[in-house]
């Protein structure tokens, strides 16, 4: 099997993105962003200080405040080679000027937001095309993405589901994500806004998919594209629905509850790993989960 060469960052996200989908509110006091440990592990992944980080706003309802967030961020571990790409549409995607910088960086961050809007605006486009063939063929190229920036990132992409309602059929809503990785889809913000319920709905609809529930300050490294990490401080839950042995989701009429059967879950907190293609949880990579820069034990 053939997988990609470069490196993915899914993070749950704990900004505030400017726009929340289930309550409708827009918020701009509170851009608390994941620990800068996380961004370090960036800086690190794509070769140290001196990397070119793209950042992405187009999530976003507010992406002046949230770029000018990432540049002091990143700024105070001393990377700041960092550009804000403020791409509102299609037309502004197809710019070449953003073209020729994302041909020539060391890493793109997606912020959060509405993952709806990544997908409209870049689905289909030449910027997608040429981050798909640089992550596929380039060891040290690395896309991250936080929040809305993470959920994009799959196949297989929730977009929308309240997580009061999400044991009802039909209340969790699938679209096209941008396709750096199949057979996954993620979700963030997992524990904080009880998401639990929706990802096992997607993980029922579509049982291929391994999903991967990422809590706040906490991401998966993939490399490979198969091999997870987890980092941060907080847990990432993992949902395998291939040995389900029972599942009520086809048969029965929108809005009424799931049934579901043998649905595996494991947690992940920093250090520990996992393989997609072999569903295989990695207990402990060794002591290098109490540093920052953490390596796989085969």
């Amino acid at each position: 099997m053939q997988f990609a060469k470069g490196k993915l960052l899914a993070i749950g996200g704990a900004e505030d993105k400017g726009t929340d989908l289930e309550s409708g509110q827009i918020q701009r006091n509170n851009l608390n962003f994941f620990e800068l440990g996380i961004l370090r592990r960036i800086v690190e992944e794509t070769g140290g200080p001196e990397t070119r980080i793209e950042v992405v706003t187009t999530a976003s309802m507010i992406p002046h405040e949230v770029g000018d967030n990432y540049l002091n961020a990143f700024g105070k571990i001393g990377c700041t080679d960092v550009g804000v790409m403020n791409i509102r549409n299609r037309a502004d995607a197809m710019n070449e000027e953003y073209l020729e910088r994302i041909r020539h960086c060391d890493a793109v961050m997606f912020s959060g937001g509405n993952q709806l809007r990544l997908t409209s605006t870049f689905g289909g486009t030449q910027f997608l095309q040429i981050l798909l063939q640089r992550y596929e063929a380039e060891s040290d190229f690395l896309v991250a993405g936080t929040s809305a920036g993470a959920m994009a990132m799959s196949n297989t992409m929730i977009y929308e589901g309240n997580a009061t309602r999400a044991h009802l059929k039909g209340e969790v809503k699938i679209a096209t994500g941008l396709g750096f990785m199949d057979d996954v889809i993620f979700d963030s913000h997992f524990e904080k806004r009880g998401r639990f319920g929706r990802l096992a709905q997607a993980v029922a609809a579509n049982p291929s998919c391994i999903g991967i529930g990422l809590g706040e300050d906490t991401g998966m490294l993939i490399t490979e594209g198969n091999k997870m990490e987890a980092i941060g401080s907080g847990l990432v839950i993992i949902l395998d629905g291939h040995d389900i042995r029972h599942s009520n989701i086809a048969d029965i009429p929108d809005g009424c509850p799931i049934s579901i059967e043998n649905m595996k879950v494991h947690f992940c907190e920093k250090g520990n790993g996992y393989k997609v293609v072999e569903r295989l949880f990695i207990p402990e990579v060794s002591e290098g989960a109490l540093v920052q820069k953490q390596v796989f034990v085969e």
